[in-house]
């Protein structure tokens, strides 16, 4: 399998978002995300996606329980400043608590040092410069190998960059999500830095597999953050346009959720970033073997870009987030 680049590291095109085995899908069964974990870098996963905020830090402790003896056959990303405090989501970027979270990411993960640990969001009320001089203290502690932020603009990625060097960056970007296309992408070109997309699959969406907010419990997304596109009148328009795209996959003897990641990998050349990389994320075994199939699937620029018409954020009803969720992100579109 082809590598791509994040920083001074090498990970496969597609690479496992770990969340939904602990948060924002409603429950999972350990045992089986064991198994998965286990399975997943056999197939051929060797970049793994947590963070602080995922289970309250039960998945970082998830991932330790499952691979501590194969902590060698993976790059780990994981993420701080953004987590629960009270029950409510919460932001702080101040450098002693990026220095608390890291020590605790640490000790449960059970590693002496995290490959690329992001900023998870911007806290508005710290200046980007001192969130990433102390990630920047961390690289020289050895507790972390690259700096990543997580859904920032390209003003902020600027000024990040001017502190240290930004492996990579990680945001929403798929076919009915394009807003890194408005100036992220470009931006991550300059300063070589890595777009890693999460979400890739649309939150199942893209998978043909995915129903309106009203099948889902309380614990799942789609039924609060996500829920716009999801609200059953939005959904039932929104799920028509993905008939084209399953005339391709027939013809490509793939997926509908494969042909989505495909588009991504393909998107790499044409949108002027060279390395980007996604991270579906998913709880059953099966999704995780399939989303991996992907690499397999090959789009010349012309089936790309024909792709890419078919199914654009232009097309889609309902905002990505509900209105509050968007008033954290500081991102091109999203902060307007």
């Amino acid at each position: 399998m082809d590598k791509r680049r994040i920083g001074s590291l090498q990970v496969s095109p597609i690479g496992l978002g770990c969340m939904s085995m602990s948060h924002g899908y409603g429950p999972a069964d350990e045992p089986t995300s064991i198994k998965l974990l286990n399975e997943a870098l056999d197939v051929g996963y060797d970049f793994l996606d947590t963070a602080t905020m995922y289970g309250g830090g039960k998945n970082e402790e998830l991932l330790a329980k499952a691979l501590k003896t194969r902590r060698h056959e993976y790059v780990l990303a994981s993420k701080c400043a953004l987590f629960k405090k009270d029950g409510k989501p919460t932001i702080d970027g101040r450098p002693e608590t990026i220095r608390q979270q890291c020590e605790a990411s640490l000790q449960r993960l059970q590693t002496d040092v995290i490959d690329l640990y992001y900023l998870h969001r911007l806290d508005p009320n710290v200046p980007i410069e001192e969130s990433v001089g102390t990630l920047a203290d961390l690289v020289k502690a050895g507790k972390i190998r690259e700096v990543g932020l997580s859904e920032v603009s390209s003003d902020t990625l600027r000024r990040a960059n001017a502190v240290h060097s930004i492996a990579a960056v990680q945001s929403e970007y798929s076919l009915w999500s394009r807003l890194p296309e408005i100036q992220m992408l470009k931006t991550c070109e300059e300063f070589d830095t890595t777009f890693v997309a999460f979400s890739p699959l649309a939150r199942q969406f893209l998978t043909g597999k995915a129903q309106d907010a009203t099948h889902y419990g309380d614990g799942d997304i789609r039924t609060n953050n996500a829920r716009p596109r999801f609200e059953p009148e939005a959904f039932a328009k929104n799920i028509q346009l993905l008939e084209p795209l399953k005339d391709i996959a027939v013809q490509l003897k793939c997926t509908t959720g494969q042909l989505g990641l495909a588009w991504l990998m393909a998107q790499a050349n044409s949108q002027g970033n060279k390395t980007l990389v996604s991270i579906p994320g998913t709880k059953h075994i099966e999704f995780m073997r399939e989303n991996i199939g992907a690499t397999q699937v090959q789009l010349n620029d012309s089936l790309r870009d024909e792709i890419g018409a078919l199914l654009h954020e232009d097309m889609v009803i309902g905002a990505r987030y509900a209105q509050g969720q968007m008033k954290v992100m500081d991102s091109e579109r999203d902060r307007d």
